[in-house]
């Protein structure tokens, strides 16, 4: 999708399927919210908001967006599959949540910030935000997840994680490290990879590994990655997860 821009309506709204009240509301927000789902959201969801179901249910005209309380709440602190995002600002959740329940196939109109406050009150705060830099893995964990990658992943993505198969003859896959993988990933949190990648991944068995395995692989992903040790595992906990972001070396 074109990025929106400020001012009267632009190509960006000619090219997406916006609603009549979507059109109405304050470009900023809708641009904001934008950003912020492709950011966040679309890796699942899709940039036309279809999803993948059953897997990641499609948001373009479904029922439940209706609730925005509902909505707020899902955003804050995840739901099934879907990963918390505890850091986001009542202004940004404002923004996401009024640009998904009025775009495509959706006309369920605004967002307050009433609304958000409301539906906010009472959850689980936020912790301190982390980084992939901060020795959030261990040299322990990570060679588990190299054992746990050899066999579920390395067939697919390589022996490099470039995604580059060891078979030519199978098609490319996403690269699990180095720039080409902070290229896609940069931004988005632990607690989202970690979701992905066990809802959808091995290809033609996703959810077959344990929750462990499948949080030591991402440590063996950040370990070739090039980012540090430290002390502390990462444990397979999306609340958890969702404090580390993913971001390049400062």
């Amino acid at each position: 999708m074109s990025k929106l821009v400020s001012g009267a309506l632009s190509l960006a709204f000619l090219v997406l399927p916006m609603s009549a009240v979507a059109q109405q509301l304050e470009v900023s927000l809708i641009e904001q919210g934008e950003e912020l789902y492709r950011k966040q959201c679309a890796v699942c969801h899709q940039d036309s908001g279809v999803g993948n179901p059953p897997t990641f249910p499609a948001l373009s005209g479904n029922d439940q967006l209706e609730d925005s309380g509902r909505v707020i709440r899902s955003i804050h602190l995840g739901r099934g599959r879907m990963p918390p995002f505890p850091n986001l600002t009542a202004e940004e959740v404002l923004s996401i949540a009024s640009y998904i329940r009025n775009t495509w196939a959706n006309d369920f109109g605004g967002v307050t910030t009433e609304e958000v406050t409301a539906a906010r009150e009472g959850l689980d705060s936020s912790g301190p935000v982390g980084s992939v830099w901060d020795g959030v893995i261990t040299e322990a964990q990570a060679t588990r997840g190299q054992v746990a990658y050899s066999g579920a992943c390395g067939s697919c993505h390589g022996r490099r994680l470039n995604g580059a198969p060891d078979d030519p003859d199978m098609r490319s896959t996403p690269p699990l490290a180095r720039a080409r993988f902070m290229r896609i990933w940069e931004g988005r949190s632990l607690a989202t990879l970690f979701e992905y990648t066990r809802a959808s991944m091995p290809e033609d068995n996703p959810d077959s590994l344990g929750d462990q395995e499948y949080v030591d692989i991402i440590a063996y992903m950040l370990t070739v990655g090039g980012m540090p040790n430290g002390d502390t595992e990462l444990s397979p906990d999306s609340q958890s997860l969702a404090q580390i972001l993913i971001q390049p070396e400062p």
